[in-house]
């Protein structure tokens, strides 16, 4: 049975070639195809938002927001409780999307479903919190008090590298807190990153009109971005699409939360544990084919262990199988499209044309690029200043410690690093040190966590952060009262 197959969740004939907007409608933008990156294959047909579609969702969210704002939080809670149930029990479904749509191995399925889950249990927890606080007033008749309120709507524009995990890390604490929310799925993953997401909402009983998936390309993202009714955007993608989002959003005057891209370091000591240094090096550049804004784009080791890191490294890519990801054993599926493939091809070869070499991998079939390490990579080179978004591992050495921090902070990124080192102490005098959001000691460069607060520096972002507690800064605002006699 293919996941196409009506008998298959979500149901096809409920969803195939319409939005959901206040239920499954047609929509005025017409069809476009969904199709598995491993074979080709057209798994779907989803509806593209045209603006109009857009326009129309931005009213009925704020018309349907004004009345889930006034409701119980405990109550806007367990929707997300029951949405989380929702996607337990139709994991295996969900986990077959994911690898067919967007060409990860099945345990990066399961991660996203895991991490949804966390997402949604976290988010939940908001409810309870306090959310407001009495201040000391200047005179002593009368109250002064201030507290949150939702932003109303939020627009989110997903990405498709973690669509089910990125979708629910906005949509869970925007909702949790009372606003309605316009989602745009990438055109890549419209399935896992859209009709998945309003599926579990809608089996959770969210009620109409506060959760719409607009599928589309850049048009459908430039609406949502402009609709009136919205009153933040949450954007997660390429650093030069969120300046985009950011100028249109700033010219509106809109709140924007940016999780761009990173040029990530993972700095290996002279006195690191080499094996585990390498296993960890190696999960965070060839980890999802390295689709990922956390992943390793540089290991910066210390010169008197490079070698022995550059054999461990390529034992590990040696060891990845490249291939369907739904046959057994493969650990890297193929990359998402072909323009992603050519830039990865482009900048590998731009960098061993400058003088870098390929010590393992380096030449891919079609969308399949095996695991790739390039030795000799200079600061000049592509390989060292671009985001790469593959599977490759370029190395760079270093002498000291204050050279190691100034090779990682030579880039305008700063989303995460690693640092490994046998002593905790200087591992951290490292770190601290490094322009990033945030840093792993002895660990990987990706990682994430639905309590921490998620976020770069620089080109990586505006410095927002979503996760925590963090989200009620993100998905509220405040509001000052006083009575009389009080200020």
């Amino acid at each position: 049975m293919t996941v196409t197959d009506e008998k298959t969740w979500p149901d096809a004939a409920q969803w195939t070639g319409k939005i959901y907007s206040n239920g499954w409608r047609p929509s005025e933008g017409g069809v476009q195809p969904v199709n598995e990156p491993a074979t080709g294959e057209r798994l779907a047909e989803v509806g593209v938002a045209a603006p109009a579609d857009v326009a129309r969702a931005g009213t009925l969210a704020a018309r349907a927001q004004r009345d889930w704002a006034e409701a119980a939080p405990q109550e806007r809670a367990q929707v997300l409780l029951r949405t989380a149930q929702a996607l337990r029990d139709n994991a295996g479904a969900v986990r077959e999307w994911i690898v067919r749509e967007s060409g990860g191995v099945p345990a990066k399925g399961d991660y996203e479903i895991a991490a949804g889950l966390s997402q949604l249990a976290q988010a939940a927890g908001l409810a309870s919190l306090p959310r407001g606080e009495i201040l000391s007033p200047s005179a002593p008749a009368g109250t002064s008090y201030a507290w949150r309120v939702p932003l109303g709507v939020v627009g989110v524009v997903n990405p498709w590298n973690a669509p089910l995990l990125f979708a629910m890390r906005a949509l869970a604490p925007a909702l949790v807190l009372g606003n309605a929310v316009l989602l745009k799925p990438d055109p890549h993953t419209p399935v896992s990153g859209g009709v998945v997401v309003a599926r579990l909402f809608e089996e959770a009983g969210l009620p109409q009109g506060l959760l719409h998936v607009l599928p589309g390309g850049p048009g459908t993202g430039e609406a949502v971005v402009a609709d009136p009714h919205v009153a933040m955007v949450v954007f997660t993608g390429s650093t030069e699409a969120g300046r985009a989002v950011a100028r249109a959003a700033g010219d509106r005057l809109k709140r924007v939360a940016l999780e761009l891209g990173g040029k990530n370091s993972i700095v290996v000591l002279d006195d690191a544990d080499i094996d585990s240094a390498a296993a960890a090096g190696a999960m965070s550049s060839f980890g999802y084919q390295g689709q990922a804004c956390v992943a390793a784009g540089r290991h910066l080791v210390h010169a008197d262990v490079v070698a022995p890191y550059t054999e461990a490294l390529m034992r590990q890519a040696a060891a990845l199988r490249v291939g369907d990801p739904r046959e057994e054993g493969v650990a890297l599926g193929p990359v998402i499209s072909e323009r992603q493939a050519a830039r990865i091809e482009r900048i590998v070869d731009e960098s061993v044309a400058a003088g870098a070499r390929v010590l393992a991998g380096g030449r891919r079939d079609g969308l399949f690029y095996p695991p790739t390490v390039l030795d000799r990579v200079e600061r000049t080179m592509p390989a060292f200043t671009e985001e790469i978004f593959g599977p490759v591992a370029p190395l760079v050495t270093f002498r000291t410690d204050h050279e190691a921090v100034e090779i990682a902070n030579d880039t305008a990124y700063g989303l995460t690093a690693a640092v490994h080192s046998g002593s905790m102490p200087r591992a951290a005098a490292v770190a601290e040190q490094l322009r990033t959001g945030m840093v792993h000691l002895n660990d990987v460069s990706a990682k994430d966590a639905a309590n921490a607060p998620f976020g770069g520096m620089g080109a990586s972002g505006n410095g927002s952060r979503i996760g925590g507690t963090a989200n009620l800064e993100q998905f509220t605002q405040w509001r000052w009262m006083t009575t009389p006699g009080s200020v």
